[in-house]
């Protein structure tokens, strides 16, 4: 199996982000058998329950309840769970222009969930990000 990236600045060069369609919702739940498991992006268990993201129109069918409409970007480049610094320079980009962010760091990409209002802005810092890395 290849192995995913470590070095930053190929990291950086090659974010790649690519906004998911649909409009997606973090909710919770003590019993995550509510959704079928196949619509669940994700899930963690807590303490308190099962934190997952879904599609908002699933939220709203199920009668979930939610308070944040957010937008998901996948950053395709394959990324390694050993990488030193990537999720802080991106976070730090959105950081610095205002966005919020909300990341899952899965096997093969990390995955942001930005504010709906803020979508275009994200894919710009993202995009930006990439083409001015200089590491």
């Amino acid at each position: 199996m290849k192995q995913n990236e470590t070095d930053l600045s190929i990291l950086l060069k090659n974010i790649n982000p690519i906004l998911n369609s649909g409009d997606y919702v973090i909710c919770t739940t003590p019993d995550f058998r509510v959704v079928n498991i196949g619509e669940i992006v994700m899930m963690f268990r807590e303490n308190e329950g099962f934190t997952i993201i879904l599609k908002k129109e699933l939220a709203d069918t199920l009668g979930l309840s939610y308070s944040f409409t957010a937008a998901w970007i996948t950053l395709v480049v394959n990324s390694s769970l050993l990488a030193i610094g990537f999720t802080s320079a991106f976070a730090k980009a959105l950081t610095e222009n205002g966005i919020s962010c909300n990341v899952v760091a899965a096997f093969y990409h990390d995955h942001i969930f930005v504010a709906k209002k803020d979508t275009t802005k994200a894919m710009k810092v993202l995009k930006n990000l990439s083409y001015n890395s200089n590491l």
